[in-house]
């Protein structure tokens, strides 16, 4: 065996590269439970590449025989219902995995200097899990498979413009058929999963080439052994941890393998009841909705209503106001609350042209004083505050609920210049940040369950209220983050 290894390795760098990324990578020694979820995700994603190739030996890309192939596979196919509820399992699994994953990072501040880059690579991975998951949601051909496909791919046409031609060009048709369904097979099976495994190549090498985050938020490489260089507060990666992955693995297959085996379903949230039954474009069930890992974006979408955009225009200005606050004078704080509030009166003063005069007005007027004044960033977003306005008031509120549903994920990749703070972890946080973190995660569950429900007024205003809490999370982190209390982070990992 060391014979082949060093004929392996004079060819090909084989034991250098197991070294330098996994064998002989150092590690904080205090990782917790939350750092099971990175390399479960990885353990997911190999498991949804082997599964969907066993199904696509089965599975025809086609409107005549796509479902008649799926029910071929779980019926007549030697183990091909194990085959394919552990690819419908892995798919919401991977998501739980991903959610976890990420709600680390919030804990933690895994998204703080130096570690930007990989957070924004995670985040088009996470990206592109949504695309792939949405391409796979299709193939079944089933009821909700169909009609879940003509909404989402129905919202890109309310895009000003290109809205139209966008959709056709996703669909390849003018309504969703056999060329969507074509079409959606080649980007889930080829070219989704060769994007997800070059992102996901590119986060595992700026993770190694920055270092792990730890609970504590603090650089282990400050403290190092001056004869090895070895840091005083890590450990290799192996055996250490690919031991204690190991056993994270472990646990999370034996609860993966009772949701296949008993409840691949999941009552519903994992496999829709109404994806039992062929598509039939013809029939509109009772009541659509995606898959639960897209329910609190597309809750986020129905709450958007006309009364909704005002609560918005109001959000913007302040927002705008607390921004420019601690740097901006009371006079020109004045002109600012000033120049938002004739937008906002828009509506009550005149017809569009004398709006649009008003807001030309406004916009030279608050150019001339910022730029003068060299208060230029306070401009810029006084400036983008309304022109925000003015779209919130002229726009179509299904326009602005795509803008919002968009948002709410892209907003994660402002993550690392949002938190001003001056310590990553929760632990030396003050409780403006773990209010407002705790806020959110209640608010993205009550997403979740609402947009699984039909609407109903109550619901729609529940679902305002959780998607005000939702964006102002993000939004108020400058303004809270800066003026939070704050425990003075250790020199070293805390640890026993």
């Amino acid at each position: 065996m060391q014979r082949l290894m060093t004929w392996i390795d004079e060819r090909f760098p084989l034991t250098t590269l197991w070294e330098s990324q996994w064998g002989r990578y150092v590690a904080p020694k205090n990782f917790n439970f939350w750092y099971y979820f990175g390399s479960l995700a990885a353990l997911v994603l190999v498991m949804q590449i082997v599964t969907g190739i066993f199904l696509t030996m089965t599975y025809k890309p086609d409107a005549t025989k796509a479902f008649e192939s799926v029910e071929y596979m779980m019926r007549d196919v030697p183990w091909g219902w194990l085959i394919r509820y552990m690819h419908s399992t892995g798919a919401s699994m991977f998501f739980v995995v991903v959610y976890l994953h990420m709600f680390r990072g919030l804990l933690y501040g895994s998204y703080r200097k130096p570690r930007e880059l990989l957070w924004i690579i995670g985040c088009l991975v996470y990206l592109a899990l949504m695309a792939e998951a949405f391409f796979g949601y299709l193939l079944p051909w089933g009821q909700m498979s169909f009609w879940g496909a003509q909404v989402i791919v129905n919202l890109f046409s309310t895009i000003p413009v290109i809205g139209e031609k966008l959709a056709i060009w996703i669909r390849g048709d003018y309504v969703v058929s056999d060329a969507t369904l074509n079409r959606f097979f080649a980007f889930h099976v080829i070219l989704v999963p060769l994007l997800l495994l070059g992102l996901i190549t590119a986060h595992i090498l700026a993770l190694h080439e920055v270092g792990s985050n730890n609970p504590d938020g603090v650089d282990i490489k400050k403290h190092t052994d001056p004869k090895t260089g070895h840091p005083l507060d890590g450990v290799q990666f192996h055996p250490y941890y690919t031991v204690k992955d190991g056993f994270g693995a472990s646990v999370f297959l034996v609860i993966f393998f009772i949701v296949v085996f008993f409840m691949p379903e999941m009552g519903g949230y994992f496999l829709e009841s109404n994806n039992f039954i062929p598509a039939d474009s013809l029939k509109t069930p009772q009541h659509i909705a995606p898959v639960w890992y897209f329910t609190p974006f597309y809750s986020i979408l129905r709450a958007t209503t006309e009364d909704f955009m005002v609560v918005l225009a109001a959000g913007v200005v302040l927002l705008t106001v607390l921004n420019i606050w601690p740097k901006t004078g009371a006079m020109r704080l004045a002109v600012v609350i000033l120049g938002l509030a004739l937008v906002i009166a828009f509506p009550y003063v005149g017809d569009l042209p004398w709006a649009i005069t008003l807001a030309v007005a406004s916009l030279i007027v608050l150019g001339y004083l910022f730029w003068r004044r060299r208060y230029i960033a306070e401009g810029v977003i006084t400036i983008i505050a309304l022109l925000l306005l003015i779209g919130f008031r002229y726009l179509d509120p299904k326009v602005w609920g795509v803008v919002l549903m968009g948002t709410s994920v892209v907003i994660y990749f402002f993550l690392p210049w949002l938190d001003r703070a001056p310590v990553k972890s929760i632990r030396y946080k003050g409780p403006f940040y773990k209010i407002g973190l705790a806020l959110f995660v209640i608010a993205f569950f009550v997403l979740g369950y609402l947009g699984t429900q039909p609407v109903t007024t109550g619901r729609t205003v529940l679902a305002q209220v959780g998607t005000a809490v939702y964006f102002l999370f993000f939004a108020l982190m400058p303004w809270y983050s800066r003026f939070d209390k704050t425990k003075p982070e250790p020199e070293r990992v805390t640890w026993k």
